[in-house]
């Protein structure tokens, strides 16, 4: 509005109208920003080697800020709340509400409904935790692993347990 009135006036240099005008055009882009970065999509990063080889300890994240139905194979950001530890937590959803999961620690498998999880990319799991296993998934939580399975604080282990869904802060949007 304001551009528009400078631009109309003659008397105002060519130049300083092109700057009111890229300024303008600078806190227009702000704005678009700090809308986008507070209500569509948040920035989190990586803390330690939890999801080795997917993502890398200090790798920024972009997650969705809105409410999302969760798949299997989400990556996610948990909340400090959503668990026993003092940190954001990054882990792939294992299982949904209603699933049963197992893990063969012997053969470093991963069981969801009695059908192996085919996950050529990662070690096998050797490394139990003290929850104990099969697990159904209660309504409203989810199950999570890291992808580095034998270094991983995860929903085998009581600090973490089933993640509450009300703790996801985000779907990891990017990387993917």
């Amino acid at each position: 509005m304001i551009t528009k009135r400078l631009c109309a006036n003659r008397n105002i240099h060519p130049t300083l109208r092109g700057l009111f005008f890229m300024a303008e055009v600078m806190c227009d882009c702000m704005l678009l920003l700090t809308l986008v970065l507070t209500f569509a999509v948040r920035l989190s990063a990586v803390e330690g080697h939890s999801m080795l080889p997917t993502l890398e300890h200090g790798q920024l994240l972009i997650i969705s800020a809105t409410p999302v139905q969760f798949h299997h194979g989400d990556v996610v950001v948990v909340s400090e709340n959503g668990t026993d530890l003092d940190v954001h937590i990054v882990k792939r959803v294992i299982g949904l509400p209603g699933d049963v999961i197992d893990i063969n620690f012997a053969i470093g498998v991963v069981y969801r409904n009695g059908q192996a999880l085919h996950e050529p990319n990662l070690d096998p799991i050797s490394r139990p935790g003290d929850v104990a296993l099969p697990i159904t998934v209660a309504s409203g939580t989810v199950f999570v692993l890291g992808d580095n399975r034998n270094s991983s604080m995860d929903s085998r282990h009581s600090e973490i347990g089933l993640i509450d869904q009300r703790f996801i802060i985000g779907r990891v949007l990017y990387p993917s």
